[in-house]
């Protein structure tokens, strides 16, 4: 069916409306990872205000990530919710032999897809509806959520 075939994109403004259009959508769970989450405005109060209505309802945030240093620094909102929403919240860090990884991606209820294929770049695609466009990327984020080690923590100096 042509309406779950992948929407590509190639500017930041896209990428972060495919973003939103997916964060939205999650109900049960969103699976994330980037190198660093800075194209992801996990601060911003639109993104935050999201987040905390779906994990209000109940669902289920994991990112993974292999530096924590801009969401510490330039995300104290994201800080928040990690806080407030602890149970709901899990951030590993990837070890050292896979920082060679760089694509990036969010998942919600592994039907809603935005990846970037890599992340020095906003050059990706996003597929709704389409459970087949993210089983892919659901395997390696079940990986890499295997080989990583809680990384980011609601208690980070400056909160």
């Amino acid at each position: 069916m042509m309406d779950n075939a992948p929407l590509p994109f190639d500017t930041r403004t896209a990428f972060q409306q495919r973003l939103a259009e997916v964060l939205g959508r999650a109900q049960a769970t969103l699976v994330m990872f980037d190198p660093d989450f800075s194209l992801f405005r996990l601060g911003a109060p639109d993104v935050d205000a999201v987040l905390r209505r779906f994990l209000h309802a109940g669902g289920r945030l994991r990112l993974a990530l292999h530096d924590p240093a801009h969401l510490e620094r330039d995300t104290p909102r994201f800080l928040r919710l990690l806080r407030d929403y602890a149970h709901g919240v899990e951030c590993r860090r990837t070890p050292r032999t896979l920082r060679e990884l760089t694509d990036s991606f969010c998942i919600a209820d592994n039907v809603h897809i935005v990846r970037r294929f890599h992340s020095d770049h906003v050059r990706g695609e996003a597929a709704f509806d389409a459970p087949q466009q993210t089983e892919l990327s659901r395997m390696r984020f079940d990986a890499i959520w295997a080989e990583s080690q809680p990384g980011l923590q609601s208690s980070v100096t400056g909160l």
